[in-house]
């Protein structure tokens, strides 16, 4: 007779991956400080902060208000000078794709 073992904790897991992916579906609401993380922008980005990132791009930034004033062109022309992304969007969705990694445990 064969014995499996692991099978239970194996099926466990991918319960609570399971789980986990329910809690993601559908819309989120992701502060840009916790998308945008220490981690992400030092990896990334030649700035080590959202704070730094916002205080260098030379816009007046306070809220996100301010930062959907700044025109798509100039902040995409900053976000290529600081980074390797080809643009703003660009960075949210590598961004978005590595907080849905985490988020499940990965």
């Amino acid at each position: 007779m064969l014995k499996i073992q692991g099978l239970e904790k194996f099926q466990k897991d991918l319960k609570n991956l399971a789980n986990k992916a329910r809690d993601l579906d559908g819309s989120h609401e992701i502060p840009m400080q916790d998308l945008l993380n220490r981690t992400f922008l030092q990896k990334y980005t030649r700035v080590s902060s959202f704070t730094e990132l916002v205080e260098k791009s030379g816009f007046d930034v306070k809220s996100e208000a301010d930062l959907k004033a700044v025109p798509d062109d100039a902040w995409d022309s900053y976000i290529r000078s600081i980074s390797s992304f080809p643009n703003w969007d660009a960075m949210l969705s590598k961004a978005g794709e590595l907080w849905v990694t985490k988020k499940l445990g990965f």
